[in-house]
């Protein structure tokens, strides 16, 4: 497939992320930064990104899968690189092969892992226990960790690397949410407590997501796994304020967004008020107006709800709303009744034009989601266009996309 004759891209500012990962190294102090760049770096490039991230600070990365893992590995990075959850049976020998870092939680996930390495005669591996402290997805039940820690103690090949967990609601703000971290913290100190008691401390201690990081400093441990922070965006508006008033950060310039999306107009025409276009004629023109056509659609990520939502675009530096439903390929804009747009114009779907801007939270604000689903939907068809500083807008070359 090519994308040559398709005028919408996104852009990937590497010095932006280089930025945040700086920003973020200097908020959790000593505290290693772990890049978290599963879901194709959150949809930006995993390869890209994560260099970027180490060059601006990051010591570790992190993955959901293995898959994920040995794509790194294939393009030359090194770095440690954690797997958030625990391997399959029979991707454990992949993970070790590519010197991974395997997260368990199991009985059977541990014993799998010992053999494989056992099998191979390895060096010992470090293993990472995960505890559930009350996000309810995957780990151990913290009466369960002291045990597993023993079995890491006497397996020949494999050694205690760190106890970690991860906050369900760091992000939220409200005064029961706020307790329900400060119950997961106590927690995952209790299990370090057990763990130590029994001659098993754990080297390293890890919980913090972006959230944690911004909203609970106590949770910074020994490392935090940022995501979402890292690619600019906050993980909720309200934690903008508290990240700006962080004496580490404050009076300094914040994250800067990584990602912009833009297209150019394919199509243009005159329609009379009352007109309903789009699938299903579900929103009717109030006034005579220019619609413009641009060729991007439900199936690069722009969710088919966003125009009935109150979604908008940028056009000619000013927020138009979308005329009618989203399609699989294109999407219909209500320019209204004084513009002046022409084929070949440029629209902003994430970024800045002119005095006005589109972010990832204004987004999510209309689809009811986070930041994270708004840019990990953007689809493989959308090239990603990486670069290192923004550059002049209009269609890339050829030779930049991606």
């Amino acid at each position: 497939m090519t994308d040559r004759w398709r005028p919408v891209w996104a852009t990937v500012d590497l010095d932006a992320l280089r930025h945040n990962a700086g920003i973020l190294s200097r908020l959790i102090g000593t505290a290693a930064l772990c890049a978290v760049v599963k879901a194709d770096g959150y949809g930006h490039g995993d390869v890209p990104v994560a260099r970027a991230a180490l060059e601006g600070g990051a010591t570790w990365l992190a993955v959901a899968l293995v898959e994920e893992g040995v794509t790194l590995r294939e393009a030359g990075i090194d770095a440690p690189t954690l797997l958030l959850s625990e391997p399959p049976p029979e991707g454990m020998a992949e993970a070790v092969d590519r010197r991974l870092v395997p997260t368990v939680y199991t009985v059977d996930g541990l014993e799998s892992l010992s053999k494989v390495v056992a099998a191979g005669g390895l060096p010992p591996v470090a293993v990472q226990l995960k505890v559930d402290t009350g996000m309810h997805r995957v780990g151990a039940d913290p009466s369960d960790v002291v045990a597993l820690a023993a079995a890491v103690a006497a397996a020949p090949g494999l050694r205690f690397g760190a106890l970690w967990s991860h906050l369900s609601v760091a992000d939220e703000t409200g005064d029961d949410d706020r307790a329900f971290t400060v119950g997961q913290l106590r927690i995952l100190a209790e299990t370090r407590a057990a763990l130590v008691a029994a001659g098993l401390g754990p080297p390293m201690v890890h919980v913090a997501n972006s959230a944690g990081a911004i909203a609970h400093p106590g949770s910074r441990h020994d490392m935090v796994r940022c995501g979402i922070a890292l690619y600019g965006v906050v993980p909720m508006p309200a934690l903008g304020p508290v990240l700006a008033g962080d004496p580490a950060v404050e009076g300094g310039e914040l994250l800067r967004p990584v990602l912009s999306l833009r297209a150019l107009v394919t199509h243009v025409r005159w329609l009379d008020a009352g007109e309903r276009p789009s699938y299903g004629r579900r929103r009717e023109l109030e006034r005579r107006s220019l619609v413009a056509t641009v060729p991007l659609g439900y199936a690069d990520g722009v969710p088919r709800r966003y125009g009935a939502a109150g979604g908008t675009v940028l056009v000619g530096g000013r927020r138009c709303p979308l005329a009618g439903t989203v399609t699989m390929d294109q999407i219909v804009v209500d320019c209204g009744p004084d513009a002046s747009v022409s084929v070949g114009d440029e629209v902003v779907l994430i970024g800045r034009q002119g005095p006005e801007s589109l972010t990832v939270w204004d987004w999510a604000t209309v689809l009811g989601t986070i930041g994270n689903e708004v840019l990990t939907e953007i689809g493989s068809r959308v090239p990603r266009v990486v670069v290192d500083t923004e550059p002049p807008h209009g269609v890339p070359d050829e030779e930049e996309r991606r």
